[in-house]
């Protein structure tokens, strides 16, 4: 097993740069060049607006020393973006603790993100044409015809389905979740599970390794996509962390059966509850589970969980008995370095990756068809993988001497 640690440190690093204001250079082009010089000048002032994003967000100018600074500034990271008037570079400012991301690019993007996830989106409900340049126009302000909207549709499908059957390789932590979306089917309305596995990979880079949108959680769903991902190349794992679905449990035990598990201590909590007799108890309960997660090593957690255990014996019998069946079911990260350890021991992080695939596609309020669904949240995910992958490093492995 590789020795693990933990950091916050970015890779390539960028040092701070000197030109985010209008120089004169720039006022003389406008005048001689007109529209021409629009890129060149929308990244100024797109830079201009991340970098005061970013000393608002530390309380402190770059270079500044003051008691309120919040955090480190970490260079800049450049990001090309395919807009409507070319190809233009930004300097994203970064910060070394993490957390920060710029709104003015968020905002600066959300137009094409949605223009693209819109004519797909609409191409796949078979929408008319009139239709699909009334939306458009409103997104972003220009034309679309059907044959273009056909040829950004193929476009987007050919580079989803890449991404999703793309090969995969060692990879030494999975997490395992699914959420649901409504869909349109067959005349109904029904919720389905979008599956979806985060991998940590050699490099200490988290990657979206893989989704599905399947009719329910059940064994075969579950099984289904974890043998496409081990048909894709997924080998490595030294511990997979995920809820205890019924069907993902027996789905996990038949595709990674000699892989070690980690039940999300989150979820633990949360299902302990279900078993308190008394609201006036739950307080309680939390803290003494908390109490034996948050120990220093197994023997001490196992210790904590006999005694909570001994504890509500009297006072809440199925409780106890449920803390002596799951709790230990959680404790599996005790193998791991304490410092790696609250990163692996819940899928609190698939979870909010989940809620932000929410957000960035709540556009559409229900879908007309499963392929529908796949194609925008793959669009999202592809996306958030790659920011994954060029940003900070998640984890640092070291072989053992």
């Amino acid at each position: 097993m590789l020795s693990l640690r933990c950091s916050d440190e970015r890779k390539n690093k960028m040092t701070y740069r000197k030109d985010f204001t209008l120089p004169a250079e720039v006022m003389e082009q406008v005048a001689e060049q007109g529209l021409e010089i629009l890129p060149e000048m929308i990244r100024i002032v797109v830079n201009a607006a991340m970098q005061a994003e970013r000393s608002e967000y530390l309380q402190a100018e770059p270079y500044q020393h003051t008691p309120e600074r919040t955090g480190q500034a970490n260079g800049y990271k450049p990001k090309t973006l395919h807009t409507r008037v070319g190809d233009i570079t930004f300097a994203v400012p970064q910060v070394r603790e993490g957390g920060f991301y710029p709104q003015a690019l968020e905002k600066g993007l959300r137009s094409e993100r949605a223009l693209t996830l819109a004519l797909a989106e609409m191409y796949v409900q078979g929408v008319s044409t009139r239709k699909v340049k009334a939306i458009t126009e409103q997104l972003c302000g220009i034309e679309i015809n059907s044959s273009a909207v056909s040829r950004a549709a193929s476009q987007l499908d050919s580079e989803l389905t890449k991404w999703r059957e793309r090969s995969l390789g060692e990879y030494l932590f999975l997490f395992l979740d699914a959420y649901y979306e409504q869909v349109r089917e067959d005349g109904h309305v029904c919720d389905l599970a979008v599956l979806s596995a985060v991998g940590v990979n050699r490099a200490g880079k988290r990657e979206i390794l893989g989704v599905s949108v399947s009719l329910s959680e059940h064994e075969v769903h579950w099984r289904t996509f974890l043998e496409s991902l081990k048909q894709r190349g997924l080998g490595g794992l030294q511990l997979i962390t995920s809820d205890d679905h019924a069907g993902l449990r027996a789905a996990r035990v038949a595709v990674f059966g000699g892989i070690p598990w980690q039940r999300c201590q989150f979820h633990l909590q949360q299902n302990a509850q279900a078993y308190v007799p008394r609201k006036d108890m739950q307080v309680e309960v939390a803290t003494d589970i908390r109490m034996i997660f948050d120990a220093p090593d197994r023997t001490t957690a196992e210790t904590y969980l006999a005694k909570a255990v001994a504890k509500y014996r009297q006072s809440a019998s199925r409780l106890s008995d449920w803390l002596a069946s799951n709790i230990s079911e959680g404790l599996t990260v005790f193998a791991f370095p304490t410092s790696f350890r609250r990163l692996l021991r819940t899928t609190n992080g698939v979870e909010r990756l989940h809620r932000e695939v929410r957000r960035r596609a709540r556009v559409v309020s229900i879908f007309p068809n499963p392929t529908s669904c796949l194609r925008l949240v793959s669009a999202v995910l592809a996306e958030m993988s790659e920011e994954w992958l060029t940003g900070r490093t998640y984890m640092i492995f070291e072989s053992a001497t």
